[in-house]
């Protein structure tokens, strides 16, 4: 193609479909159609790994022809049969001093293996005159193809091929002292002007789209794409076989390749050398090597993980509800090093280690926004920054990156990514903060964006808005049906108990109830405090109960179902108070309670009485997700008790025993009308379980109704069932045209390099 690489490789030749393909053009030129080439540079310095460099352009001469690319391709040649390169050394100096002075040592003499034509080809390609090497890439190629060929078969006329003439034995000593000085002077002046030349321009920002195969799964609460610390590597949630799992993509590949055994994956983070990788499965925080191997179990982390760090000291920093806390990476019960005061709805979220594993920057929120802080594990102190943003991550050049949630722009579920100057030894936030990506995915409830930034300032993220959405009846063999309503940010779908009308939650700035008439096709809105979502009818249809948060507490609330009365405080109790469901009479009520730090309880409200709550099930294990019955004799619910999340049934309200429904997992149980089926999300999609219900229970055959990887809930019903039970009422999340996994590179390297 006309075209003098100047580069040529290992490292610039990538494989792809069984063929080999030449990359970095960024310091090839074109070449004439003659023999001769071009200038190198206006400086006539060279360019190029000193390792495949031919002795021409090792010298910095002006006129370089393809014919070096043919020797650096002889040098890549070697270095594959031999496990280096024909010339090393400790410098680079020293590098180019042997190119031009010594010949390669045998290829048969290290490797007897090696055929004599190969080794022969091999030498003619790596000859120090250009004139004496292959004149092009197919006489190489037929070379190596041949075994007939030889040395004497392509020697030229001339001594440069064959022994020295008379004397010339003494003129090549002669010669070799004469190159070793013009070297030596060669390197001196090549050190000079790389010292007085002015420095290069910054790196162009690279920016890119991959369209990843199968899709970044954005729906999930937690982190979603990692980055290797050396951004070589991307690892990203999508859907699998078995529920969620881990996908990874190298810069060199084109097919993400799965992750083997890591089933039902959330939250992937890197260890600080790149080489392993951590993530949560079910209530378990566990590891495996990059390059494969069996996933190896560190720590129970509990239901509410919010990321994890893991440092040079082999030492994994994570949080959840609790605090944060600190476990060896070969496994052990986790130690609290930080925890909320008594009371304080403060929580931490993210963390990401500073250089030398000491001290980890992590995002605190308050109830509300998350801001900046930095947290030292020697003093256990936490410094807290005036900077609001999530998802904080340090880069080498001395910058933190967050995610700001984008507000008052209509844009629901995007964020914007920003830096700003950070010196990580005195822990200082040194400048304003500047913008570096828009349209980034970001969780409206969970403030998590979805993105990795490496620890050399490449960043990948999601792009586009995550949470618009439609309603969709989901029929029992997974048709799906349109119910009309305009695209929204929708979540926890309720039918109406006479199956006519849907109140769903509607987040945009804040969050809100509406009500969904489906033969009208109109969206009426019901609450308007901003906090409300998760409702649920009483069984008469004529109120809506749902969850208010405010202060960075939760408790719940009715209204009328037609609006023509304002909301009134339904539970009195100080714990957090989440929806769960109705008798068939109405006056008695399941819920979800927790105090904070403590475990999810289930717990039972007689609305005709105090309204306070009496625990049902309540243990040293998370409980939650209650669901009743049509007749009120049972209730199936959520337990972790065997270190996964399982649906279990027990009498209501009891006393009596129990049964485990689910088999290899499941989470938010809903009873059919007829109170034969109990439905749930377990594996990839829903399931359903036959049951005998009534004065005595038993459970039956589980089976698998449809694949679906649509959001779900895990701690609350994220959908519903219409009376008939051939339907579910679920949220299908949309994406837009544009929606991709965006890579950026080289964006830092205009910034100034900050004190680190």
């Amino acid at each position: 193609h006309g075209i003098v690489h100047r580069d040529i490789k290992p490292e610039n030749i990538l494989l792809h479909g069984g063929h080999a393909q030449v990359a970095d053009f960024g310091i090839a030129l074109a070449a004439s159609r003659s023999e001769g080439g071009t200038r190198m540079t206006e400086t006539g310095m060279s360019l190029g790994t000193p390792h495949y460099m031919s002795p021409e352009q090792s010298m910095g001469e002006r006129e370089i022809t393809p014919k070096a690319d043919i020797y650096a391709l002889g040098c890549v040649l070697y270095e594959m049969l031999t496990a280096e390169p024909p010339f090393t050394g400790a410098t680079a100096q020293a590098i180019i001093a042997r190119v031009m002075t010594e010949e390669p040592r045998s290829l048969t003499l290290q490797r007897r293996t090696v055929p004599a034509h190969v080794e022969a080809a091999v030498r003619v390609a790596l000859q120090k005159l250009p004139a004496d090497r292959f004149a092009t890439a197919a006489e190489f190629s037929a070379a190596l193809g041949n075994p007939a060929f030889s040395t004497a078969s392509a020697a030229p006329t001339g001594a440069a091929a064959g022994s020295p003439a008379r004397g010339g034995r003494r003129w090549v000593g002669r010669a070799t002292l004469i190159v070793s000085w013009v070297v030596a002077l060669a390197a001196v002046g090549l050190y000079a002007r790389e010292r007085m030349r002015p420095l290069p321009a910054p790196a162009p920002i690279g920016r890119f789209a991959l369209r990843l195969t199968p899709d970044v799964v954005t729906t999930v609460t937690g982190q979603a794409i990692a980055l290797s610390p050396d951004g070589s590597r991307i690892v990203y949630v999508a859907a699998g076989t078995n529920g969620n799992q881990l996908y990874m993509r190298t810069l060199g590949q084109v097919n993400p390749v799965p992750i083997p055994g890591t089933g039902n994956a959330v939250s992937p983070f890197f260890s600080a050398d790149g080489q392993n990788l951590a993530f949560v499965t079910g209530t378990k925080l566990v590891k495996v090597a990059v390059g494969g191997g069996p996933t190896l179990p560190v720590a129970d982390v509990g239901n509410a993980f919010r990321g994890g760090a893991w440092n040079e000291r082999d030492t994994i920093l994570f949080s959840d509800e609790r605090g944060l806390h600190i476990v060896p990476a070969a496994g052990g019960p986790p130690t609290s090093v930080l925890a909320p005061d008594s009371g304080s709805r403060e929580t931490y979220r993210w963390p990401d280690f500073l250089p030398g594993g000491h001290t980890a920057l992590v995002a605190v929120n308050d109830g509300s926004v998350d801001r900046l802080a930095a947290f030292t594990l020697d003093t256990r102190a936490l410094k807290r920054f005036a900077v609001i943003g999530s998802n904080p991550h340090y880069v080498s050049r001395g910058y933190v990156t967050l995610a700001m949630m984008d507000s008052g722009t209509g844009t629901v579920g995007s964020g914007t990514l920003v830096t700003m100057p950070f010196d990580a030894r005195r822990l200082a936030v040194l400048g304003a903060s500047v913008p570096v990506a828009e349209s980034v995915q970001v969780g409206v409830n969970s403030r998590t964006a979805k993105l990795g930034v490496s620890r050399d300032g490449a960043i990948a993220f999601a792009s586009g808005a995550v949470g618009l959405s439609t309603l969709v009846a989901i029929g029992r063999d997974g048709t799906t049906r349109d119910l009309g309503t305009q695209p929204r940010f929708y979540a926890t779908p309720r039918l109406s108990p006479d199956g006519k009308r849907v109140a769903v939650t509607v987040v945009d700035a804040g969050a809100d109830v509406w009500v969904y008439d489906l033969a009208a096709k109109t969206l009426t809105r019901l609450t308007f405090d901003r906090t409300g979502s998760r409702p649920m009818w009483t069984p008469d249809g004529r109120r809506v109960v749902y969850e208010r948060r405010g202060n960075g507490s939760e408790d719940l609330a009715w209204i009328p179902a037609d609006g023509s009365a304002p909301a009134e405080s339904l539970v009195v109790a100080p714990d957090d108070q989440a929806t769960g469901d109705f008798t068939p009479d109405g006056r008695t009520m399941v819920i979800r309670e927790q105090s904070s730090g403590g475990k999810r309880r289930v717990s039972f409200v007689a609305l005709d009485s105090a309204r306070v709550p009496h625990p049902l099930v309540a243990s040293a294990f998370e409980n939650f997700s209650p669901s009743l019955s049509p007749d009120g004799r049972w209730m199936a619910y959520v337990s972790d008790e065997q270190g996964r999340n399982e649906v279990y049934v027990r009498p209501f309200p009891g006393p009596g025993g129990r049964w485990q429904i689910s088999k290899e997992g499941g989470n938010e149980p809903r009873w059919s009308r007829s109170g034969r089926e109990i439905f749930f999300r377990g594996g990839t999609g829903m399931m359903v379980a036959a049951v005998q219900s009534g004065a005595t229970f038993a459970p039956g055959e589980v089976r698998d109704l449809f694949r679906s990887t649509l959001a779900g809930g895990i701690s609350y019903q994220s959908y519903d069932v219409t009376r008939d039970g051939q339907s579910f009422i679920m949220v299908q999340p949309l994406r837009a045209n544009d929606q991709s996994v965006v890579v950026l590179l080289n964006w830092f390297e205009s910034l100034p390099a900050r004190s680190r």
